[in-house]
Protein backbone atom coordinates (compact mmCIF):
# COMPACT_ATOMS: atom_id res chain seq x y z
CA UNK A 1 0.00 0.00 0.00
CA UNK A 2 1.37 3.42 -0.98
CA UNK A 3 1.86 6.13 1.60
CA UNK A 4 0.00 8.66 -0.57
CA UNK A 5 -3.02 6.84 -2.07
CA UNK A 6 -4.76 9.79 -3.78
CA UNK A 7 -4.02 13.29 -5.01
CA UNK A 8 -5.08 15.97 -2.54
CA UNK A 9 -7.55 18.39 -4.22
CA UNK A 10 -9.92 21.06 -3.02
CA UNK A 11 -13.47 19.62 -2.70
CA UNK A 12 -14.79 21.88 -5.47
CA UNK A 13 -12.12 20.59 -7.88
CA UNK A 14 -12.83 16.97 -6.93
CA UNK A 15 -16.54 17.53 -7.64
CA UNK A 16 -15.71 19.21 -10.96
CA UNK A 17 -13.57 16.28 -12.10
CA UNK A 18 -16.14 13.77 -10.88
CA UNK A 19 -18.82 15.43 -13.00
CA UNK A 20 -16.52 15.08 -16.03
CA UNK A 21 -15.69 11.41 -15.54
CA UNK A 22 -19.26 10.56 -14.58
CA UNK A 23 -21.03 12.62 -17.25
CA UNK A 24 -24.22 11.16 -18.71
CA UNK A 25 -22.59 9.91 -21.92
CA UNK A 26 -19.90 8.05 -19.97
CA UNK A 27 -22.49 6.58 -17.59
CA UNK A 28 -24.59 5.39 -20.53
CA UNK A 29 -21.52 3.78 -22.10
CA UNK A 30 -19.80 2.01 -19.19
CA UNK A 31 -22.25 2.19 -16.29
CA UNK A 32 -22.05 4.03 -12.97
CA UNK A 33 -19.92 1.48 -11.12
CA UNK A 34 -17.20 1.31 -13.79
CA UNK A 35 -17.18 5.12 -14.24
CA UNK A 36 -16.85 5.62 -10.47
CA UNK A 37 -14.02 3.07 -10.34
CA UNK A 38 -12.14 4.81 -13.16
CA UNK A 39 -12.47 8.17 -11.45
CA UNK A 40 -11.03 6.93 -8.17
CA UNK A 41 -8.22 5.15 -10.04
CA UNK A 42 -7.41 8.47 -11.73
CA UNK A 43 -7.07 10.28 -8.40
CA UNK A 44 -4.83 7.49 -7.15
CA UNK A 45 -2.54 7.16 -10.16
CA UNK A 46 -2.00 10.93 -10.45
CA UNK A 47 -0.26 10.93 -7.06
CA UNK A 48 2.21 8.23 -8.13
CA UNK A 49 4.99 8.40 -10.72
CA UNK A 50 4.73 6.16 -13.80
CA UNK A 51 6.42 2.79 -13.39
CA UNK A 52 9.19 3.77 -15.82
CA UNK A 53 11.36 6.69 -16.86
CA UNK A 54 11.09 7.77 -20.49
CA UNK A 55 14.14 9.17 -22.27
CA UNK A 56 14.12 10.68 -25.76
CA UNK A 57 17.36 9.83 -27.56
CA UNK A 58 19.08 12.28 -29.95
CA UNK A 59 19.07 9.84 -32.85
CA UNK A 60 20.06 12.69 -35.21
CA UNK A 61 23.47 12.55 -33.49
CA UNK A 62 23.97 8.81 -32.94
CA UNK A 63 22.16 5.48 -33.49
CA UNK A 64 19.73 4.44 -30.75
CA UNK A 65 21.74 1.35 -29.79
CA UNK A 66 24.91 3.42 -29.37
CA UNK A 67 23.07 5.89 -27.12
CA UNK A 68 21.59 3.00 -25.15
CA UNK A 69 25.07 1.55 -24.56
CA UNK A 70 26.54 4.91 -23.50
CA UNK A 71 23.60 5.53 -21.17
CA UNK A 72 24.15 2.14 -19.56
CA UNK A 73 27.80 3.01 -18.95
CA UNK A 74 26.90 6.36 -17.38
CA UNK A 75 24.19 4.96 -15.13
CA UNK A 76 26.47 2.13 -14.00
CA UNK A 77 28.60 4.78 -12.31
CA UNK A 78 25.58 5.60 -10.11
CA UNK A 79 25.09 1.90 -9.26
CA UNK A 80 28.51 0.68 -8.20
CA UNK A 81 27.27 -2.84 -7.46
CA UNK A 82 25.93 -3.37 -10.98
CA UNK A 83 27.80 -4.25 -14.16
CA UNK A 84 27.35 -2.30 -17.39
CA UNK A 85 25.58 -5.32 -18.90
CA UNK A 86 23.08 -5.47 -16.04
CA UNK A 87 22.28 -1.77 -16.32
CA UNK A 88 22.08 -1.85 -20.13
CA UNK A 89 19.64 -4.78 -19.95
CA UNK A 90 17.30 -2.56 -17.94
CA UNK A 91 17.26 0.10 -20.68
CA UNK A 92 14.73 -0.97 -23.29
CA UNK A 93 13.84 0.59 -26.65
CA UNK A 94 10.17 1.39 -27.11
CA UNK A 95 8.67 -1.15 -29.53
CA UNK A 96 6.94 1.51 -31.68
CA UNK A 97 8.74 4.84 -31.09
CA UNK A 98 12.20 4.78 -32.70
CA UNK A 99 13.85 7.44 -30.50
CA UNK A 100 12.60 6.40 -27.04
CA UNK A 101 14.36 4.43 -24.30
CA UNK A 102 12.51 3.13 -21.22
CA UNK A 103 13.94 2.45 -17.75
CA UNK A 104 11.95 0.68 -15.02
CA UNK A 105 11.21 2.46 -11.73
CA UNK A 106 11.28 0.43 -8.51
CA UNK A 107 8.63 1.51 -6.03
CA UNK A 108 7.05 2.20 -3.74
CA UNK A 109 9.79 0.57 -1.66
CA UNK A 110 9.68 -0.29 2.08
CA UNK A 111 11.79 2.61 3.37
CA UNK A 112 11.84 3.26 7.13
CA UNK A 113 11.17 6.82 8.24
CA UNK A 114 13.74 8.46 10.54
CA UNK A 115 13.23 10.84 13.46
CA UNK A 116 15.27 13.60 11.75
CA UNK A 117 12.95 15.26 9.23
CA UNK A 118 13.41 17.70 6.35
CA UNK A 119 10.51 19.30 4.45
CA UNK A 120 10.63 20.30 0.77
CA UNK A 121 8.17 22.02 -1.54
CA UNK A 122 5.63 20.00 -3.53
CA UNK A 123 7.44 20.51 -6.85
CA UNK A 124 10.72 19.35 -5.31
CA UNK A 125 8.98 16.35 -3.75
CA UNK A 126 7.54 15.31 -7.10
CA UNK A 127 10.99 15.55 -8.70
CA UNK A 128 12.43 13.31 -5.97
CA UNK A 129 9.78 10.70 -6.75
CA UNK A 130 11.06 10.66 -10.34
CA UNK A 131 14.72 10.17 -9.45
CA UNK A 132 16.06 13.63 -8.59
CA UNK A 133 18.13 14.59 -5.58
CA UNK A 134 16.95 17.49 -3.37
CA UNK A 135 18.34 20.81 -4.59
CA UNK A 136 18.83 23.49 -1.96
CA UNK A 137 16.20 25.99 -3.28
CA UNK A 138 13.49 23.36 -2.74
CA UNK A 139 14.21 22.92 0.98
CA UNK A 140 11.69 24.56 3.34
CA UNK A 141 12.52 23.16 6.77
CA UNK A 142 15.33 21.15 8.34
CA UNK A 143 16.47 20.02 11.82
CA UNK A 144 17.82 22.90 13.90
CA UNK A 145 21.38 21.60 14.12
CA UNK A 146 21.60 19.77 10.80
CA UNK A 147 25.14 19.34 9.44
CA UNK A 148 26.46 18.04 6.15
CA UNK A 149 26.60 14.25 6.40
CA UNK A 150 23.48 13.89 8.55
CA UNK A 151 20.91 11.33 7.37
CA UNK A 152 17.40 12.78 7.15
CA UNK A 153 13.93 11.70 6.10
CA UNK A 154 12.54 13.93 3.35
CA UNK A 155 8.87 14.96 3.33
CA UNK A 156 6.92 16.94 0.75
CA UNK A 157 4.64 19.79 1.90
CA UNK A 158 1.23 19.02 0.39
CA UNK A 159 -0.53 22.33 1.05
CA UNK A 160 2.24 24.91 0.68
CA UNK A 161 1.98 25.93 4.33
CA UNK A 162 5.50 25.22 5.56
CA UNK A 163 7.46 28.39 6.37
CA UNK A 164 10.89 28.58 4.76
CA UNK A 165 13.60 28.21 7.41
CA UNK A 166 11.40 26.34 9.90
CA UNK A 167 12.94 23.66 12.15
CA UNK A 168 9.86 21.43 11.99
CA UNK A 169 6.45 21.16 10.35
CA UNK A 170 3.27 19.50 11.62
CA UNK A 171 1.10 20.23 8.59
CA UNK A 172 0.00 17.87 5.85
CA UNK A 173 3.09 16.22 4.38
CA UNK A 174 4.12 12.99 2.71
CA UNK A 175 7.29 10.90 3.01
CA UNK A 176 9.39 10.55 -0.18
CA UNK A 177 12.56 8.85 1.10
CA UNK A 178 15.81 9.21 3.05
CA UNK A 179 18.95 11.09 2.08
CA UNK A 180 22.26 12.49 3.25
CA UNK A 181 22.53 16.26 3.78
CA UNK A 182 25.21 17.84 1.60
CA UNK A 183 25.08 21.22 3.37
CA UNK A 184 24.80 22.56 6.88
CA UNK A 185 21.49 24.18 7.81
CA UNK A 186 23.29 27.53 8.04
CA UNK A 187 24.45 27.22 4.41
CA UNK A 188 20.87 26.64 3.26
CA UNK A 189 19.06 29.29 5.30
CA UNK A 190 21.75 31.44 6.92
CA UNK A 191 22.36 33.97 4.13
CA UNK A 192 20.25 36.37 2.09
CA UNK A 193 21.51 34.77 -1.11
CA UNK A 194 19.63 31.51 -1.90
CA UNK A 195 21.82 28.40 -1.69
CA UNK A 196 22.45 26.44 -4.90
CA UNK A 197 23.38 22.86 -5.67
CA UNK A 198 22.34 19.55 -4.16
CA UNK A 199 21.12 19.99 -0.58
CA UNK A 200 20.32 16.32 0.05
CA UNK A 201 21.57 13.32 -1.88
CA UNK A 202 18.83 10.70 -1.87
CA UNK A 203 20.14 7.29 -0.81
CA UNK A 204 16.83 5.53 -0.01
CA UNK A 205 14.12 7.09 -2.20
CA UNK A 206 10.60 5.75 -1.97
CA UNK A 207 10.77 5.27 -5.76
CA UNK A 208 14.17 4.17 -7.08
CA UNK A 209 15.09 5.54 -10.49
CA UNK A 210 18.30 6.97 -11.95
CA UNK A 211 19.30 10.60 -11.58
CA UNK A 212 19.91 12.19 -14.98
CA UNK A 213 21.69 15.28 -13.72
CA UNK A 214 24.43 15.98 -16.33
CA UNK A 215 24.08 12.49 -17.84
CA UNK A 216 24.78 12.61 -21.60
CA UNK A 217 23.05 16.03 -21.96
CA UNK A 218 23.40 16.14 -25.75
CA UNK A 219 22.24 12.55 -26.32
CA UNK A 220 19.35 11.98 -23.89
CA UNK A 221 16.47 14.21 -22.82
CA UNK A 222 14.00 13.34 -20.07
CA UNK A 223 10.55 13.62 -21.64
CA UNK A 224 7.21 11.99 -20.89
CA UNK A 225 6.17 9.45 -23.53
CA UNK A 226 3.03 11.29 -24.77
CA UNK A 227 5.12 14.45 -25.12
CA UNK A 228 7.49 12.58 -27.45
CA UNK A 229 4.58 11.17 -29.44
CA UNK A 230 3.37 14.72 -30.17
CA UNK A 231 6.46 15.38 -32.31
CA UNK A 232 5.88 12.22 -34.33
CA UNK A 233 2.17 13.03 -34.80
CA UNK A 234 3.14 16.46 -36.19
CA UNK A 235 5.28 14.63 -38.81
CA UNK A 236 7.67 17.52 -39.60
CA UNK A 237 9.44 17.26 -42.95
CA UNK A 238 12.90 18.53 -43.99
CA UNK A 239 12.80 22.04 -45.43
CA UNK A 240 9.51 23.07 -43.82
CA UNK A 241 8.88 26.12 -41.64
CA UNK A 242 7.26 25.07 -38.38
CA UNK A 243 5.93 27.06 -35.42
CA UNK A 244 5.98 25.89 -31.81
CA UNK A 245 3.66 28.47 -30.24
CA UNK A 246 4.20 27.78 -26.52
CA UNK A 247 7.61 26.19 -26.65
CA UNK A 248 9.31 26.30 -23.23
CA UNK A 249 11.33 24.47 -22.04
CA UNK A 250 12.00 23.34 -25.61
CA UNK A 251 11.79 19.55 -25.48
CA UNK A 252 9.24 19.38 -28.28
CA UNK A 253 10.98 22.18 -30.21
CA UNK A 254 14.25 20.25 -30.26
CA UNK A 255 12.44 17.03 -31.12
CA UNK A 256 10.78 18.68 -34.13
CA UNK A 257 14.13 19.99 -35.37
CA UNK A 258 15.72 16.56 -34.92
CA UNK A 259 12.89 14.82 -36.81
CA UNK A 260 13.46 17.27 -39.70
CA UNK A 261 17.13 16.36 -39.77
CA UNK A 262 17.81 19.97 -38.72
CA UNK A 263 16.82 21.03 -42.25
CA UNK A 264 14.30 23.85 -42.39
CA UNK A 265 13.23 26.32 -39.71
CA UNK A 266 11.61 25.79 -36.33
CA UNK A 267 10.29 28.99 -34.75
CA UNK A 268 9.79 28.77 -30.99
CA UNK A 269 7.77 31.34 -29.02
CA UNK A 270 7.33 31.87 -25.31
CA UNK A 271 6.41 34.89 -23.19
CA UNK A 272 9.09 34.43 -20.51
CA UNK A 273 12.65 35.54 -21.30
CA UNK A 274 14.56 33.01 -19.17
CA UNK A 275 12.55 30.19 -20.72
CA UNK A 276 13.65 31.34 -24.17
CA UNK A 277 17.23 31.22 -22.93
CA UNK A 278 16.61 27.61 -21.84
CA UNK A 279 15.30 26.69 -25.30
CA UNK A 280 18.42 28.15 -26.89
CA UNK A 281 20.64 26.28 -24.42
CA UNK A 282 18.91 22.99 -25.20
CA UNK A 283 19.18 23.58 -28.96
CA UNK A 284 22.90 24.35 -28.66
CA UNK A 285 23.49 21.33 -26.44
CA UNK A 286 21.80 19.04 -28.97
CA UNK A 287 23.68 20.62 -31.91
CA UNK A 288 20.47 21.87 -33.57
CA UNK A 289 20.85 24.97 -35.73
CA UNK A 290 17.40 25.28 -37.32
CA UNK A 291 15.71 26.63 -34.17
CA UNK A 292 14.95 30.34 -33.80
CA UNK A 293 13.52 31.24 -30.39
CA UNK A 294 11.74 34.51 -29.61
CA UNK A 295 10.32 36.01 -26.42
CA UNK A 296 6.82 36.81 -27.69
CA UNK A 297 3.15 36.37 -26.79
CA UNK A 298 1.72 33.67 -29.05
CA UNK A 299 -1.75 35.25 -29.04
CA UNK A 300 -0.25 38.30 -30.84
CA UNK A 301 1.99 36.38 -33.25
CA UNK A 302 -0.01 37.16 -36.43
CA UNK A 303 -0.29 40.49 -38.26
CA UNK A 304 -1.36 41.46 -41.77
CA UNK A 305 0.85 44.57 -41.60
CA UNK A 306 4.23 42.82 -41.79
CA UNK A 307 6.18 41.70 -44.84
CA UNK A 308 6.07 38.12 -46.07
CA UNK A 309 9.82 37.69 -45.62
CA UNK A 310 9.82 38.84 -41.97
CA UNK A 311 12.07 36.76 -39.74
CA UNK A 312 10.74 37.37 -36.24
CA UNK A 313 7.24 37.80 -34.80
CA UNK A 314 4.65 38.94 -35.54
CA UNK A 315 4.25 36.98 -38.77
CA UNK A 316 1.92 37.46 -41.74
CA UNK A 317 -0.97 34.99 -42.17
CA UNK A 318 -0.19 31.57 -43.64
CA UNK A 319 3.52 31.69 -42.75
CA UNK A 320 3.96 28.11 -41.53
CA UNK A 321 3.67 24.61 -42.97
CA UNK A 322 2.89 23.11 -39.57
CA UNK A 323 1.97 24.52 -36.15
CA UNK A 324 2.26 22.87 -32.76
CA UNK A 325 0.00 24.36 -30.11
CA UNK A 326 1.02 22.62 -26.91
CA UNK A 327 -1.23 24.91 -24.96
CA UNK A 328 -0.90 26.27 -21.42
CA UNK A 329 -3.32 24.20 -19.37
CA UNK A 330 -4.40 23.23 -15.85
CA UNK A 331 -1.77 20.45 -15.85
CA UNK A 332 -4.01 17.95 -14.06
CA UNK A 333 -2.46 15.05 -15.95
CA UNK A 334 1.04 15.56 -14.58
CA UNK A 335 2.46 12.72 -12.46
CA UNK A 336 3.35 12.49 -9.70
CA UNK A 337 1.13 15.25 -8.41
CA UNK A 338 0.45 14.59 -4.74
CA UNK A 339 -1.48 17.82 -4.19
CA UNK A 340 -3.04 20.64 -6.17
CA UNK A 341 -3.81 23.81 -4.21
CA UNK A 342 -5.68 25.49 -7.08
CA UNK A 343 -9.35 26.32 -6.80
CA UNK A 344 -11.95 25.79 -9.50
CA UNK A 345 -11.48 29.32 -10.85
CA UNK A 346 -7.82 28.66 -11.67
CA UNK A 347 -8.56 25.21 -13.10
CA UNK A 348 -11.17 26.68 -15.46
CA UNK A 349 -9.18 29.78 -16.46
CA UNK A 350 -7.27 28.24 -19.37
CA UNK A 351 -10.01 27.64 -21.94
CA UNK A 352 -10.27 31.29 -23.14
CA UNK A 353 -6.47 31.57 -23.53
CA UNK A 354 -6.34 28.30 -25.44
CA UNK A 355 -8.99 29.62 -27.85
CA UNK A 356 -7.08 32.86 -28.42
CA UNK A 357 -3.99 30.84 -29.27
CA UNK A 358 -6.07 28.60 -31.53
CA UNK A 359 -7.32 31.61 -33.52
CA UNK A 360 -3.74 32.74 -34.07
CA UNK A 361 -2.54 29.25 -34.97
CA UNK A 362 -5.18 28.80 -37.67
CA UNK A 363 -4.36 32.18 -39.21
CA UNK A 364 -0.62 31.43 -39.27
CA UNK A 365 -1.06 28.00 -40.84
CA UNK A 366 -0.83 27.61 -44.61
CA UNK A 367 -3.69 25.97 -46.50
CA UNK A 368 -2.90 22.28 -46.65
CA UNK A 369 -0.90 22.63 -43.43
CA UNK A 370 -1.13 20.60 -40.21
CA UNK A 371 -2.04 21.88 -36.74
CA UNK A 372 -1.47 19.70 -33.68
CA UNK A 373 -3.14 20.72 -30.41
CA UNK A 374 -2.04 19.08 -27.15
CA UNK A 375 -2.37 19.48 -23.38
CA UNK A 376 -1.13 17.66 -20.27
CA UNK A 377 -4.49 17.76 -18.51
CA UNK A 378 -7.50 15.46 -18.12
CA UNK A 379 -10.40 17.93 -18.24
CA UNK A 380 -13.05 17.78 -20.96
CA UNK A 381 -13.19 21.59 -21.31
CA UNK A 382 -9.53 21.87 -22.34
CA UNK A 383 -9.49 18.82 -24.58
CA UNK A 384 -12.51 17.34 -26.41
CA UNK A 385 -14.65 20.47 -25.91
CA UNK A 386 -11.90 22.55 -27.51
CA UNK A 387 -11.87 20.19 -30.50
CA UNK A 388 -15.67 20.47 -30.88
CA UNK A 389 -15.39 24.27 -30.63
CA UNK A 390 -12.56 24.41 -33.18
CA UNK A 391 -14.41 22.29 -35.74
CA UNK A 392 -17.46 24.54 -35.41
CA UNK A 393 -15.48 27.81 -35.39
CA UNK A 394 -13.08 26.99 -38.24
CA UNK A 395 -14.85 25.17 -41.11
CA UNK A 396 -11.45 24.93 -42.83
CA UNK A 397 -10.24 22.41 -40.21
CA UNK A 398 -10.76 18.66 -40.37
CA UNK A 399 -9.56 16.05 -37.90
CA UNK A 400 -6.81 13.73 -39.14
CA UNK A 401 -5.61 10.25 -38.12
CA UNK A 402 -2.58 10.20 -35.81
CA UNK A 403 0.52 8.10 -36.23
CA UNK A 404 1.54 6.62 -33.87
CA UNK A 405 -1.75 6.18 -32.04
CA UNK A 406 -1.05 4.29 -28.84
CA UNK A 407 -3.31 6.19 -26.42
CA UNK A 408 -7.05 5.74 -25.95
CA UNK A 409 -9.66 7.49 -28.09
CA UNK A 410 -11.30 10.73 -27.02
CA UNK A 411 -13.63 10.93 -24.05
CA UNK A 412 -17.42 11.04 -24.32
CA UNK A 413 -19.27 14.16 -23.22
CA UNK A 414 -18.31 16.89 -25.69
CA UNK A 415 -20.79 16.00 -28.43
CA UNK A 416 -18.21 14.59 -30.84
CA UNK A 417 -19.13 11.64 -33.05
CA UNK A 418 -17.63 8.16 -32.48
CA UNK A 419 -15.58 8.63 -35.68
CA UNK A 420 -14.20 11.93 -34.42
CA UNK A 421 -13.37 10.48 -31.00
CA UNK A 422 -11.40 7.66 -32.64
CA UNK A 423 -9.18 10.25 -34.36
CA UNK A 424 -8.23 11.83 -31.03
CA UNK A 425 -5.59 10.48 -28.65
CA UNK A 426 -6.19 10.66 -24.90
CA UNK A 427 -3.62 9.14 -22.56
CA UNK A 428 -5.70 7.96 -19.62
CA UNK A 429 -3.65 6.06 -17.03
CA UNK A 430 -6.78 5.34 -15.00
CA UNK A 431 -8.12 3.03 -17.71
CA UNK A 432 -5.60 0.33 -16.85
CA UNK A 433 -3.62 1.57 -13.84
CA UNK A 434 -3.05 -1.18 -11.32
CA UNK A 435 -0.08 -1.63 -9.02
CA UNK A 436 -0.08 -5.37 -9.82
CA UNK A 437 0.79 -4.45 -13.42
CA UNK A 438 4.34 -3.58 -12.40
CA UNK A 439 5.11 -7.28 -12.82
CA UNK A 440 4.23 -7.08 -16.53
CA UNK A 441 7.06 -6.58 -19.07
CA UNK A 442 7.97 -2.91 -19.34
CA UNK A 443 7.08 -2.44 -23.06
CA UNK A 444 3.62 -3.92 -22.33
CA UNK A 445 2.77 -1.31 -19.70
CA UNK A 446 4.66 1.73 -21.02
CA UNK A 447 1.88 2.90 -23.35
CA UNK A 448 -0.73 2.74 -20.58
CA UNK A 449 1.10 3.94 -17.49
CA UNK A 450 1.72 7.51 -18.66
CA UNK A 451 0.90 11.02 -17.54
CA UNK A 452 -2.57 12.26 -18.48
CA UNK A 453 -2.29 13.84 -21.93
CA UNK A 454 -4.36 14.78 -24.99
CA UNK A 455 -3.54 15.17 -28.70
CA UNK A 456 -5.67 16.33 -31.66
CA UNK A 457 -4.43 16.68 -35.24
CA UNK A 458 -6.08 18.98 -37.82
CA UNK A 459 -5.64 19.67 -41.52
CA UNK A 460 -6.39 23.15 -42.84
CA UNK A 461 -8.31 22.69 -46.09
Amino acid sequence: MSIFPRISLKPEVTDYLKNIFLNKEVLASVGHQEAECRFHKLLTCLSHPPSYTCVRASTHLAPLEEIRHKLGEELRKQMYSSSAEEVSAQILPHPHIPDVLLLPVDGPRPVKQLSSEMVVGAQCGSAVLRGAHVFAPGILASPKYMKAGDVVSVFSDLEGKCTRGATGFQGKKVFVGNGVAQMDRSAIFGTNKPAKGIGVQMVEPLYQSPSFDNVLPSLVFLQNLPSVIVGHVLQPQPGERILDMCAAPGGKTCHIAALMGDQGEVVALDKIRNKIDKIRQNAKMMHLHSIKAYCFDGTKAVSSDVAQDTEGPPFPPESFDRVLLDAPCSGLGQRPNMACSWGLKEICSYQPLQRKLFHTAVQLLKRGGVLVYSTCTVTLAENEEQVAWALQTFPCLTLQPQEPHIGAEGMLGAGLSPEQLRLLQRFSPELSWDQTETAAPLPCRADRDTIGFFIAKFLKN
